[in-house]
């Protein structure tokens, strides 16, 4: 990525990626029935990075070998911790 959108949607998405790994550190310490927040936000951070990295993408910033291989692992993680929000979901709401 040049050096001055690095500094600019570069930085967004470190923040992104940050913030991600607060909000499953924060989901992962909670107790079971205060998991469900921070885990929306976690799905919400990942849109925002979804679309960062695309944007980046469309404007040729960063390639499309390292945009697939990001996608491919940001859609994991989505897919993660989607399954753990719907599993703590399903768990609390049987209370």
């Amino acid at each position: 990525m040049p050096r001055v959108e690095r500094f600019g949607i570069g930085t967004r998405i470190d923040t992104k990626f940050l913030d991600l790994l607060n909000l499953l550190r924060k989901a992962a310490y909670a107790r079971a029935e205060d998991k469900v927040e921070p885990l929306k936000n976690a799905v919400s951070t990942l849109d925002s990075l979804r679309f960062f990295l695309q944007l980046s993408w469309e404007v040729s910033l960063i390639p499309n070998k390292q945009y697939t291989r990001l996608g491919k692992d940001v859609e994991e993680i989505g897919r993660m911790v989607g399954g753990w929000k719907k599993g703590i979901e399903k768990k609390t709401s049987a209370r």
